[in-house]
């Protein structure tokens, strides 16, 4: 689903009809590949044991109007008219209203959050914090407990959408596949399987390729999957049935719960799977726009899938065999049985290579708001930014995938299991929507409680439908959730302990300025780069690595790459880079900072990009010095203070002629912040936005002989980049903690088997930092840390 993470189409591109058609186009492959084969199984998962159908129609009739005004409801009134609506920087998802909620209200659980974060040009908002003073944003900032439960929420929805991708396959092709029943005859149960199995293995098999390889397929595919079903449902009603559409009057849901009572209660669990795949239309608005989604559902999409239902149920409603199976196939004319059964079979494909895809974007988002243990992100594509692919994970759900296939062996029990999943994703989004409408849209809480109560009543009702089902197979995506849970919150719990204990134990200015020749310790050429996810202070595992290695970097380089709550960074504010002590000292900080959709670059770029950052930083410090107006001491004191300042470098670097010129866009503002002590902290903007006008900032060295102190500030100057040039030549390294965590004394048996045990375990057995950072071994210097939490 993540196909997309930088827009490819400009404001003024969407506003043109021709373009929003193409988007549309372009949506029904991305976006409605699951939604649009729920015909496959819908009927059939109903009907399976819970209920018959009789010769009276109540019951396929009373189906056929629980799945119109379903449809109608969840995805067309719900996520078509508001849900897509609650949009962060045209992104959706459930980070999206998570990302949005932590920037009105003050529950983020992000531990390095910055004032400066809040001057990036996607972390708008509609009004000042100040403004906004509901009680209920008052409530959630008040209690940190609230802050946890929240987050549980969040964690919730993202492990149930892990478990839909592992189960959406699953019923998707095994759907499908089952066509080989009716045509084939008894043989069938000897092949289905097998078929499945091996389809589910070369889908997943070729995923490494990235979706952008096969995605011009996909498109055509639904397209044509939809004129298809639509033309088969026409042709059923006009030949079975004339007067099916009064099946649509909600009468016929009152009807068909009087007669079924319990029984029919029950399978509404598998009337929902209808609207499997609805969360597609907001997880991925940001790589189309909201006309273009609306459109192609309004008109294309929904308008197909009530035909096909009303036309399975015309053809139900003439054939009461009770030897006859309900299946989507059996609608189907015999002439066209194969090539129907082929098109189901692709179609299906794409609607699982949809999920897969969302699955792979949403664990790399839980890694970077450090819930998720580390795993190796691929990005599959140099020109869409936000394709990834995980090795690990991929093979994993394969694993799952065809383990569900076998262990269930029909269509009810799966469609138990994704229609659990479906329904806790959509409670999910429907309770963090009421959150947005109060704290983002600033609406009177009834609204909110309106929204809440109307679509939370209905998913609730599904929800305690597929509960019931519990030993059927819908134990399976809570287990699955459950076992993920906890494996996301113990990593995450962690890593906010770590985190402070970084902070408490980290080491003052002062001890580093103070490392030199007189203690035994030598600088080494070459660049040092120590990473770590203080954005202040100097780490405690550098004063380890200089304690037991008297030795550093004639360049040294704290660098933090941190994570903050917008989809996406812009490269030209991407960098903040200040200095640590004086200029003399050839010490910096660069704080890298990635929205929770960015994909973080190969090492080779981020080592020549942060050379040039720090460059452009350079030149830009001593210009600010010289324009100072100060004496050569006053200079001096000048670049000690500055060592305490950091600066966004945008993308318009400095050029090595006399003349430089920094260009910076109207959202961009140069962001600095003060440290006048280790502890305190206080945020300054130095350049405010200019309105819609750029800014342009031009000065020149000045080479004039009479102006001695300008002629040291540039001499000071050159001699610091060719320091940098030669220390990037001589070799750079990369200087990461290698931590073990140990629970303290006392702490309770909870803590200690959540720390000693479960953590170090997933710590083992995931990728290592460097791998995170995509760091090569020969460079790699690991640093030892016990943390005593």
């Amino acid at each position: 689903m993540d196909l997309e993470s930088m827009k490819c189409w400009d404001t003024s591109k969407k506003d043109s009809w021709k373009t929003i058609m193409l988007l549309a186009y372009q949506s029904l492959g991305v976006v409605y590949g699951d939604l649009s084969i729920s015909p496959l199984y819908v009927y059939t998962s109903t009907f399976a044991d819970d209920i018959e159908h009789s010769e009276t129609n109540e019951e396929i009739f009373g189906a056929l109007s629980f799945v119109f005004w379903t449809l109608t409801l969840v995805p067309l009134f719900k996520y078509v008219f508001v849900v897509l609506r609650a949009d962060d920087n045209g992104e959706g998802g459930t980070f999206a209203l998570y990302s949005l909620i932590c920037r009105h209200a003050r529950v983020s659980l992000l531990p390095n959050r910055q004032h400066a974060d809040e001057a990036l040009s996607t972390y708008k908002m509609e009004e000042s914090p100040e403004e906004n003073t509901s009680r209920l944003k008052i409530l959630l900032e008040k209690y940190k407990c609230l802050h946890t439960a929240l987050l549980i929420v969040v964690l919730l929805g993202t492990c149930m959408v892990i478990g839909d991708g592992l189960l959406t396959p699953a019923i998707s092709v095994f759907s499908a596949v089952s066509g080989l029943e009716v045509n084939i005859g008894q043989h069938h149960q000897y092949a289905v399987i097998p078929i499945t199995c091996f389809i589910l293995v070369c889908l997943f098999a070729l995923q490494h390729y990235g979706t952008h390889r096969v995605g011009f397929l996909f498109a055509p595919i639904v397209l044509v999957w939809l004129l298809c079903i639509s033309g088969l449902g026409l042709y059923n009603i006009f030949k079975w049935n004339r007067h099916v559409y009064k099946a649509l009057s909600p009468y016929y849901m009152f009807k068909f719960l009087k007669k079924t009572k319990l029984s029919g209660w029950m399978s509404l669990g598998g009337i929902l799977l209808c609207i499997t795949g609805s969360e597609a239309m907001f997880a991925d608005l940001g790589h189309f726009s909201y006309m273009a989604i609306q459109i192609a559902f309004t008109f294309l999409v929904y308008p197909a899938l009530i035909l096909a239902y009303m036309g399975q149920a015309a053809y139900l409603s003439q054939h009461h065999n009770s030897n006859l199976q309900i299946s989507f196939y059996v609608s189907v004319p015999e002439s066209v049985k194969w090539p129907v059964l082929i098109l189901a079979i692709l179609a299906s494909v794409v609607g699982s290579q949809a999920i897969i895809s969302g699955t792979f974007s949403i664990i790399n988002q839980s890694q970077s708001l450090g819930c998720f243990p580390r795993v190796k992100v691929v990005h599959t594509s140099d020109e869409i930014h936000g394709q990834v692919y995980i090795p690990e994970i991929n093979w994993i759900l394969m694993i799952l995938c065809i383990a569900v296939t076998i262990g269930f062996r029909d269509t009810k029990h799966m469609g138990n299991a994704s229609g659990l999943a479906v329904m806790t994703v959509m409670l999910v989004t429907t309770c963090l929507t009421s959150l947005v409408i109060i704290l983002c849209w600033h609406k009177p809480p009834f609204i909110a409680l309106c929204f809440l109560m109307f679509f939370g009543s209905i998913e609730l009702l599904y929800f305690s439908a597929s509960l019931t089902k519990f030993r059927e197979g819908a134990w399976f995506p809570i287990l699955l959730a459950l076992i993920l849970m906890i494996t996301m919150f113990i990593w995450h719990y962690a890593t906010i302990k770590k985190y402070e204990y970084d902070l408490h134990n980290k080491v003052s200015l002062e001890w580093l300025l103070a490392l030199g020749p007189s203690l035994g310790i030598a600088r080494v050429p070459g660049i040092g780069l120590v990473f770590t996810d203080l954005t202040t202070g100097i780490p405690a595992n550098f004063s380890r690595f200089v304690t037991n290695l008297p030795a550093f970097h004639r360049i040294l380089v704290f660098v933090c790459v941190k994570s903050v709550p917008v989809p996406h960074v812009t490269f030209a504010e991407r960098y903040l880079v200040g200095r640590v002590g004086p200029a003399a000292h050839r010490s910096y900080r660069c704080i890298v900072r990635y929205g929770y959709r960015d994909v973080h670059q190969d090492v080779d770029s981020f080592e020549s990009e942060l050379v040039e950052k720090l460059a452009d930083f350079i030149r830009y410090d001593w210009y600010r010095t010289r324009e100072s107006n100060m004496s050569l001491d006053d200079a001096s004191n000048s670049n000690e203070s500055s060592g305490y300042r950091l600066t966004v470098i945008g993308t318009t670097g400095f050029s090595n002629h006399p003349g430089y010129e920094i260009e910076e866009s109207l959202q961009l503002a140069s962001v600095s912040i003060e440290f006048p002590t280790v502890q305190s902290i206080t945020d300054v903007i130095e350049m405010e936005p200019m309105g819609a006008a750029e800014r342009r900032v031009r000065f020149a060295i000045d080479d004039d002989p009479d102006s001695d102190k300008r002629s040291e500030i540039g001499t000071q100057m050159q001699e610091e980049i060719e320091d940098l040039n030669a220390a990037q030549e001589a070799g750079i390294a990369f200087i990461l903690g290698h931590s073990h965590v140990k629970a303290k004394q006392g702490s309770s048996m909870m803590k200690k088997l959540a720390l000693n045990y479960g953590y170090n375990f997933l710590r083992r057995n995931c990728r290592g930092p460097d791998v995170a950072l995509k760091v090569p071994p020969v460079s790699l210097l690991e640093v030892g840390m016990v943390y005593i939490l």
